[in-house]
């Protein structure tokens, strides 16, 4: 694994906006790094990211099993009382899912190792499938990598599969919050692939969603919606009032709400539990466990936090580094530290897709924080011997 320079293309910003990637930019910086790239081997990717993320996922999926059946572990979760029927009977009737992304930490000298599995609302899915894959093509063209030059990506066609596994009878309603740029990329992409998978679909923000008389859901045309993608969060939909009619709703939701148990860092000391000593999992436990206390070197992390908020690094017992943020309030994990891929004053993290049950990609972030936040940037990988 290494990073390298890469000559940048020429209007590649005109090239992104014109196939909706308008988020290349955000918050005044850069998302997207057209002039480099992360290197692999062949090896280091069949290896040590594509089949490790299938192992974890396969367990995460033995880890529901025994979840649902478990009032204390739900408890440790943290998912409320009153929807813990809710969770257990999608997962007993076997609803469907889409999509997931763990985000490891690697820097190619040993084994991967999880950091949090981002199983509900993963973002970052149109540059990993398609813009990244865009600029190897561009770049193999203009002799810039060389013609055997690869990529582990094939999320696109996995997606246009996994939409195809869903009925095509009810028209596929899509919800983000639709003044986000990148939520609406994300919907907007993935309908998309729907779309080439047979769907008729149709977006609206997720604030517009209703709810009849017999309290179904309905879009804004006063439609059923029978069939929904929601890039809306569990931890927060299950704490609203709109959630007293999800057991009346009759739509089937993707995420599940089995998806509730996974999108949740308290998975981590969980596996941990089922796995200590697994070659891709860090030592966890919840914060309350006596054994918490011997990790030293540690990230303390919110069950429910996201885009980094909220996280305490460790050093020797002290904190070196944290984020501010909303979350806490439900309870915390405490995760051994591990060392971040460090190159040019950047700390990368590798995202790695699972889509339909399949591990099936990957996509570089990267940050001058050892902390992945808002700020973070996506850069292309390549494939090379």
């Amino acid at each position: 694994m290494k990073r390298i320079a890469i000559p940048e293309r020429e209007n590649w910003r005109e090239a992104a906006e014109a196939v909706g990637f308008g988020f290349h930019e955000m918050y005044g910086e850069p998302y997207w790094i057209d002039a480099a790239a992360y290197a692999f081997s062949l090896a280091e990717i069949e290896e040590a990211i594509e089949a490790p993320s299938q192992e974890l996922h396969d367990m995460c999926l033995d880890l529901v099993a025994d979840v649902v059946r478990d009032e204390a572990a739900m408890e440790r979760l943290q998912i409320p009382e009153a929807m813990r029927d809710l969770v257990a009977r999608s997962w007993q009737r076997g609803d469907r899912h889409l999509y997931g992304r763990f985000d490891f930490a690697y820097d190619g000298t040993g084994p991967a190792k999880l950091l949090e599995y981002n199983a509900d609302t993963p973002t970052s899915i149109f540059e990993s499938a398609y813009f990244q894959y865009n600029w190897l093509t561009d770049n193999i063209a203009r002799g810039v990598l060389p013609e055997d030059a690869d990529q582990y990506n094939s999320i696109q066609e996995s997606l246009v599969e996994a939409f195809g596994a869903f009925s095509r009878d009810p028209i596929f309603h899509f919800a983000a919050w639709i003044e986000s740029d990148e939520d609406r990329g994300t919907a907007a992409y993935l309908m998309d692939c729907a779309v080439q998978a047979g769907h008729r679909t149709s977006l609206l923000d997720i604030r517009d969603i209703g709810v009849d008389a017999e309290g179904r859901f309905t879009d804004t045309e006063d439609r059923v919606i029978d069939l929904l993608f929601k890039l809306y969060p569990w931890e927060d939909m299950l704490r609203e009032p709109f959630a007293a009619y999800l057991s009346t709703a009759g739509a089937a939701i993707v995420e599940p709400p089995w998806k509730a148990i996974l999108s949740n860092k308290g998975i981590l000391p969980l596996l941990w539990d089922r796995h200590a000593g697994h070659p891709n999992l860090l030592p966890a436990w919840f914060e309350d466990d006596p054994q918490a206390a011997t990790l030293k070197d540690a990230v303390r992390k919110p069950l429910f936090s996201r885009e980094g908020e909220n996280v305490e690094v460790r050093k020797g017992g002290e904190i070196v580094d944290s984020t501010d943020g909303p979350y806490g309030e439900e309870g915390h994990v405490v995760q051994a530290l591990t060392q971040l891929f460090e190159a040019d004053g950047s700390y990368a993290v590798l995202g790695s897709w699972i889509v339909g049950d399949r591990a099936c990609g990957m996509g570089v972030r990267e940050d001058r924080s050892p902390v992945t936040r808002n700020l973070s940037r996506f850069v292309p990988h390549i494939i090379l011997e």
